[in-house]
């Protein structure tokens, strides 16, 4: 990203997500801004739970989270509902404060896959149709007057060796 004329940097103030941050702001003498809501979604119970335990515990709740989308509660945590919306709202307030300008914002695989569905319109019962690779890249081009565009999905060219 360092031939990409950026003009800021959000991130979840995750240290993993600052770091990657900071590596991208340095080429471009920019300060990473930390924005608490762009934080992964809050699985309360499931926290650190095996796919096999949550398989074994949960299997009603990706049941119902397939059908019932942004309805459905991690207990002891937050709602895909209320997750998108507090998600939807920082990118938007990002977006308004850096109109037509390249904007970096570091996050996590449910932020990610959460702003794709939501700038195309898509329900989060398809949430789980979304991949997004570790370290890729997710371009969406906000327009003013215009629906988000999608541009790149989970794009990992970066990382292969040359």
């Amino acid at each position: 990203m360092k031939d990409v004329p950026l003009t800021a940097v959000y991130s979840s103030p995750l240290r993993r997500a600052m770091d990657t941050a900071a590596a991208l702001a340095g080429p471009h003498d920019l300060e990473v801004i930390p924005e608490p809501d762009l934080r992964e979604i809050h699985v309360g119970e499931m926290e650190g739970m095996s796919l096999e335990t949550f398989g074994q515990n949960f299997s009603q709740f990706l049941v119902d989270w397939q059908t019932k989308g942004d309805a459905v509660d991690f207990k002891g945590g937050e709602n895909l509902g209320q997750f998108r919306d507090r998600v939807w709202v920082v990118i938007r307030r990002i977006v308004q404060a850096n109109p037509g300008d390249n904007v970096a914002v570091v996050s996590h695989y449910f932020v990610t896959a959460t702003v794709v569905c939501t700038a195309l319109g898509m329900p989060l019962t398809h949430l789980v149709r979304v991949r997004i690779q570790p370290s890729s890249r997710t371009i969406l081009e906000f327009t003013e007057g215009c629906q988000p565009r999608l541009l790149l999905l989970s794009d990992t060219c970066h990382l292969k060796e040359k």
